[in-house]
């Protein structure tokens, strides 16, 4: 943008339609000359309750995911299925990948999560609206989540303590230990850009789907196309 200002007559470049898309942090980035002072301001006007809120979408030029890092799409619940259907089995912790087993190791290492307690008031403002989960203390947030986790849960109720979980831990470390069986004669960094590739077609199949944010953004995007 400053480019453009310098030379607007010579600038290909079209400020009504330049945007920018910012991985949800923890720790919090300050803006400057836009209508929202910084990303956690954006994130809590783009999503309630973890579901993005496209009308509101439509007056941002900055973006915010919705969950932690990129890695927090790879994750999500409703890709269990790629992963059971992948010609080489995924791995974690060496036996065949589960998401739900995932999600409670995740968990239980909120308790030794240092950023996560230095950033816990930010973190829990973010998912407030799980009252089943004790936001109040940081010791007991992941005993509670790994509590809850596991009772009898609508597929409704265990889909947002996932999306609250992926709000507020990063998920790049449990990524990085998803690995191949032992047919595969390749890197087990490979073999996770083998899947990246499934995972992105598989978002690509959604079209404008809410629920998974980015598919959400692209369909604001055509809007000012």
């Amino acid at each position: 943008m400053q480019l453009h200002e310098e030379d607007s007559n010579n600038s290909y470049l079209n400020p009504d339609k330049l945007f920018a898309l910012v991985d949800l942090d923890l720790q919090l980035h300050k803006l400057e000359n836009y209508h929202f002072e910084d990303t956690e301001a954006i994130f809590h006007d783009l999503y309630q309750k973890s579901q993005l809120n496209e009308e509101n979408a439509l007056n941002h030029k900055i973006w915010v995911t919705g969950l932690i890092h990129k890695e927090a799409y790879f994750l999500l619940p409703q890709l269990q299925s790629l992963f059971d259907a992948f010609h080489e089995q995924p791995l974690f912790e060496d036996a065949p990948l589960d998401l739900d087993k995932v999600y409670l190791v995740m968990a239980n290492a909120i308790a030794e999560d240092v950023d996560l307690q230095q950033c816990f008031q930010r973190a829990v403002a973010r998912i407030c609206h799980c009252e089943s989960l004790n936001c109040a203390e940081f010791e007991k947030l992941g005993i509670s989540y790994s509590q809850k986790f596991q009772t009898q849960l609508s597929e409704t109720e265990k889909h947002e303590l996932i999306l609250a979980l992926l709000t507020i831990k990063k998920a790049k470390e449990y990524w990085n230990k998803i690995s191949p069986g032992d047919r595969w004669t390749g890197t087990p960094h490979h073999f996770r850009d083998q899947l990246m590739l499934q995972i992105g077609k598989f978002y690509q199949g959604q079209s404008t789907n809410a629920k998974y944010h980015l598919c959400s953004f692209f369909g604001v995007l055509h809007q000012f196309a």
